[in-house]
């Protein structure tokens, strides 16, 4: 089997939450649509209902496949996620097994103080040594997310009030969680106090809504409040909702340096989104015009420079390029030149030498007409593995340009991600194999030229932000918070 998105950082999970209208189950669905980019492999619907008693109810939908795959038939609104709240989870496994069906978000539980649904973004880094004293403590799990962690230690908190022992929990994990929990009668949103994964908070109609990106504020025509700050928590129920307004508390007493995921704006979040409090387009543009700045290109013969970019999640740092190019005077012209394809679904199966042959062709093709003869510059915002982008390589080569230059408007990836991102092992990134060797990584996906922004140069590209806001670990390889030795060793070992 062939997965055409090998050669990128996986995106890792989306969540949505609403509370205080009819539509509650619907309004989460399209969230989720606009959040498919965050996970592709699963997702789940929980609403909060009412009995005829007056009792609260769960109802519950989940499956594997894609958000329109799932929720296919107008029955499963009608007759099974009836309710005025809800929560859904976008799943991609960081951890956990990926084929599992108990893996599937959002998790529910039914204890001492009702009902409970969590849905989770992020990693925590200390799940393993937590998961251990749980077990040890008699606890028993039915699933192998660290997710699961989280509702054992509310579950068996001693406290009395709910919100203190979520607060109580949250106080005990470490890593990064973006996070919407269901109550009986609550709707509640969590961010971890380094803020690693975004988190917003919108109105709807009196109604709240709490997620993983603006994107799915838009696609319901809500109005978007404000971020959830990092160790903020948002507290939602009937009396709140009916005076128009949402609680807040914080986890933590003291205030800790924000440490922002960087590769958000770099290629996770959708360039229409909003995310740490600045809009994702305009970073991605002073990201393209930053490399611009540094790392230019001209034609030898003065001819015409053709700008493209790897579709679609390098189009926006394309534009900045090129609009960069010109300011400097450097002639030159923004083009499509590869077309991707859209219906070939997340994987296929190819047989033997027949998959190797064809490559990325079934993903993309090249416009012909507007490479031959032409010095190409390529735009990508990464390099994982560098096979897909040696096959892009060889496909434009086909079309005959004078010549091609890769540029990479983030640094060469030496370090896994322990905070919610999927990258490979530290022995397959591209950068590690070569020893960061920027001339020999050259001369294996055999461009002209190849240049990466440095983590100095990322960092000037983030305006209105603080360069210490962000945690650049997949480049630098330092993490801002340590890791369960039993998930890795090589971070202490290099």
């Amino acid at each position: 089997m062939i997965d055409l998105t090998v050669d990128k950082p996986r995106c890792n999970c989306g969540v949505f939450g609403f509370y205080g209208g009819k539509d509650a189950a619907i309004t989460t669905y399209y969230g989720l649509l606009a959040l498919q980019h965050r996970g592709q492999e699963a997702a789940g619907i929980v609403t909060l209902s009412k009995s005829e008693f007056g009792k609260p109810i769960f109802n519950i939908h989940k499956s594997l496949g894609l958000i329109s795959e799932i929720f296919n038939d107008e029955k499963i609104f009608d007759n099974h996620l009836s309710g005025f709240a809800a929560i859904g989870h976008n799943r991609y496994s960081t951890t956990g097994a990926s084929d599992s069906s108990k893996n599937i978000q959002p998790f529910t539980v039914n204890y001492r103080l009702g009902n409970l649904a969590i849905a989770h973004n992020g990693n925590l880094t200390n799940a393993k040594s937590l998961r251990e004293e749980l077990v040890n403590d008699g606890a028993i799990f039915q699933t192998t997310s660290d997710t699961e962690v989280i509702l054992h230690l509310i579950a068996r908190s001693k406290l009395e009030n709910q919100i203190d022992q979520i607060k109580e929990a949250l106080q005990k994990v470490k890593g990064a969680y973006s996070i919407v929990i269901l109550t009986n009668d609550k709707l509640i949103g969590a961010r971890d106090p380094n803020g690693f994964r975004p988190l917003s908070i919108g109105k709807l109609n009196g109604s709240f809504i709490i997620t993983s990106e603006t994107c799915a504020l838009d696609i319901n025509s809500a109005t978007l409040i404000r971020d959830v700050e990092p160790g903020e928590l948002i507290i939602i129920d009937q009396a709140s909702h009916k005076a128009g307004e949402y609680n807040s508390q914080y986890i933590f007493d003291d205030c800790v340096q924000p440490k922002h995921c960087i590769f958000e704006y770099i290629y996770f979040s959708r360039p229409d989104s909003r995310v740490f409090g600045s809009n994702v387009d305009k970073m991605r543009r002073k990201l393209g015009k930053v490399l611009a700045q540094k790392h230019p290109v001209t034609d030898k013969d003065g001819d015409k420079i053709i700008v493209i970019s790897v579709p679609d999640s390098s189009n926006t740092a394309a534009i900045g390029f090129q609009t960069q190019l010109a300011k400097q005077g450097i002639n030159s012209r923004l083009e499509i030149g590869l077309i991707r394809s859209h219906y070939i679904g997340r994987t296929f199966i190819l047989p033997g030498q027949k998959a190797r042959e064809i490559g990325v062709k079934i993903k993309f093709n090249t416009v012909k007409g507007v490479l031959e003869n032409k010095t190409v510059v390529l735009i990508d915002d990464s390099i994982v593995r560098g096979t897909t982008s040696k096959q892009l390589v060889k496909l434009l080569r086909e079309a005959k340009p004078k010549e091609i230059h890769l540029r990479i408007s983030s640094p060469p990836i030496i370090s896994p991600c322990y905070y919610g991102m999927d990258f490979p092992s530290k022995q397959e990134l591209i950068a590690n194999k070569f020893k960061s060797n920027i001339e020999e990584i050259r001369k294996y996906l055999e461009v002209d030229s190849l240049e990466y922004l440095t983590i100095d140069e990322l960092l000037e590209a983030m305006i209105d932000h603080s360069p210490d806001d962000f945690c650049t670990a997949c480049f630098s390889g330092k993490y801002p918070i340590e890791v369960d030795m039993g998930i890795t060793k090589e971070i202490y070992e290099d």
